[in-house]
């Protein structure tokens, strides 16, 4: 079947997470994606576990289960950039190639000869997607990025958390890399960006793309909420800065989530509860009034839901088109029937590891599916096939370039 993006070869130089999830998502939209890994070693992540996959017999691998999370779909061919030769197999892939991701420090790359200047040169209709903690200008960006040092700098952990005079409360860092996710998303939507503009002008383009920018962009109503007033935001817990009722409570047996996102979803909770007379309350009417007497309702609220079990609320709540729900664990989240109609769970066959699971895609295309044919690479595995298939590199000149090193 014809994928969107078959057209589109990509050699993905990143490591960790931002640019591999860029690179993983190219490949589910049927690009070719090679990811270059220096040899022996290979990303970082292979080695970040337990857990480790295993193998068909049940014994650990080598690779680690952060390592399949990122890597779906792509070739895995190892050169020692380090090495002249293999320098040179980055050049001559980069020329055969439309997009190209890195994720090293500012200049890194162009003692290599690798950088965008150096590559543009050779291809000039190379989208280059650079990848770093903090862009490739200003004051910080000679400094590494990291995303939990990212998270508490482009101010989420700032509203992330409990209040700090509550128990447990503080600033937390999310429980998933996001600030990494996020980046790996809006450059994949910088590199389509980029490419469709080269179908305009024939022109590549340099892309440069910040975990710090994108993580500041991802903070939306609370920094505009600053923007506004001129007053930060700050840790509420589970709690909405703009909508009331719209947090956790506590039922009889197991927390729920309430959201409201109205006040006619508002006044059918009260319906149910059986205080109507809390949707006619001045103080509660409308969001607005809502919010100013939030910890006045709080209280209130807390006690009538604590009166009831969880599936009471759900089911009651469900019926008048109110948004309520569990707090999932993920063995629940995987478990449950809707999530399995929707085809979250995935598998592919790995040469060592058989049929080994992985998270769908979430994008859902009704003429071009994705499809799960491609597992994790083996370290190196498509290293011999690419060289050859791409740059046309007989065995011979690949046993040299192996006997130097270079791959």
């Amino acid at each position: 079947m014809t994928q969107p993006l078959d057209h589109i070869r990509v050699l993905d130089m990143s490591r960790i997470l931002a640019g591999p999830w860029c690179g993983q998502t190219f490949a589910d939209l049927g690009a070719e994606v090679i990811k270059i890994e220096r040899p022996g070693v290979g990303d970082d992540t292979r080695g970040w576990g337990p857990p480790f996959m295993k193998d068909k017999d049940g014994v650990e691998t080598e690779d680690a289960a952060y390592f399949l999370a990122a890597n779906r779909g792509k070739k895995s061919v190892t050169v020692d950039i380090t090495k002249p030769e293999g320098q040179d197999l980055i050049r001559r892939l980069a020329s055969e190639c439309d997009v190209l991701l890195e994720n090293y420090k500012v200049g890194g790359l162009k003692k290599y000869g690798l950088d965008y200047d150096s590559l543009s040169k050779v291809n000039p209709r190379l989208v280059y997607c650079s990848i770093t903690g903090f862009g490739q200008t200003g004051p910080y960006s000679p400094r590494a990025g990291y995303d939990f040092l990212i998270q508490a700098m482009g101010g989420l952990m700032s509203v992330t958390g409990e209040k700090e005079d509550m128990p447990g409360g503080g600033p937390q860092k999310i429980g998933v890399a996001l600030s990494d996710i996020l980046t790996g998303l809006y450059t994949t939507i910088g590199a389509l960006s980029a490419l469709a503009y080269r179908d305009k002008t024939g022109r590549g383009q340099h892309v440069d793309m910040a975990l710090l920018d994108v993580t500041i962009a991802s903070t939306a109503n609370q920094a505009m909420n600053y923007l506004v007033t001129g007053k930060a935001p700050t840790m509420m817990g589970n709690a909405h800065p703009n909508i009331v009722p719209y947090e956790a409570y506590k039922a009889a047996d197991h927390y729920i989530i309430l959201a409201t996102g109205n006040d006619g979803q508002y006044q059918r909770f009260c319906d149910v509860a059986g205080r109507p007379d809390l949707a006619t309350d001045e103080r509660f009417a409308t969001n607005r009034n809502r919010v100013g007497n939030r910890d006045v309702l709080g209280p209130i609220l807390n006690e009538i839901i604590a009166a009831k079990p969880r599936s009471f609320w759900l089911e009651e709540l469900e019926k008048v088109g109110v948004p309520c729900g569990p707090i999932n664990n993920l063995e629940q989240v995987f478990d449950d029937v809707h999530v399995q109609a929707r085809g979250a769970r995935q598998e592919v066959e790995h040469p060592v590891g058989g049929a080994i699971p992985t998270v769908a895609n979430p994008i859902r295309l009704s003429e071009s599916p994705i499809e799960y044919d491609r597992p994790p690479p083996v370290l190196g595995q498509h290293t011999d096939d690419v060289l050859s298939d791409v740059l046309s590199l007989d065995p011979a000149e690949i046993a040299a370039l192996r006997d130097k090193g270079a791959i």
